[in-house]
């Protein structure tokens, strides 16, 4: 049988772990929302870039050159090659594109959400997984398991279990 000390100690734990976290998922929201609207124009700049690259090649050799995510040939004559993000002189090979991005800090926020284990990143999006874990078990600790809060706690959090499963199935 757990005792009032052992749910007492969850509940400090959970409080500090909290007060953590609340700076975390300030950051983590504000990135995920920036990702929502990613294929939108919100927030971004434009800006231009050029590049010196061989003359006179074709549009599928353009587009392995520059390696642009998204990359859609429109239509070439004998001066140039025209795609969506720009054109490519033929005789001088260059290429002038123009993309659309987030801010310098922006940008980073972005990137948080799609760090891998690769990225320096893994290890906050690590911690802050195995943290919100933490926080969901203790959570249910926090209170005694004949306690009636607990009883409808657990009600509550499978609703939202349930409504989360449904959207992600559903919803995509």
């Amino acid at each position: 049988m757990t005792s009032a000390k052992f749910h007492n100690t969850f509940r400090q734990y959970h409080r500090w772990l909290g007060f953590f976290l609340a700076g975390i998922m300030a950051v983590y929201a504000t990135s995920g929302i920036l990702l929502i609207f990613r294929s939108t124009d919100l927030l971004k700049y434009e800006y231009t870039t050029v590049h010196e690259l061989a003359a006179e090649l074709s549009p599928q050799a353009l587009q392995k050159e520059l390696h642009l995510k998204g990359y859609k040939f429109q239509r070439e004559n004998e001066t140039e090659i025209r795609f969506n993000y720009g054109v490519y002189q033929k005789a001088t090979g260059q290429a002038e594109v123009t993309k659309q991005d987030y801010p310098l800090v922006l940008r980073k926020l972005v990137s948080l959400h799609k760090a891998t284990t690769n990225s320096p990143l893994f290890v906050l999006n690590i911690t802050f997984g195995v943290v919100l874990l933490f926080f969901v078990v203790s959570a249910f600790l926090m209170f005694m398991p004949k306690a009636k809060l607990f009883k409808n706690g657990l009600k509550i959090a499978s609703a939202g279990f349930l409504f989360a499963l449904l959207v992600v199935v559903f919803g995509s």
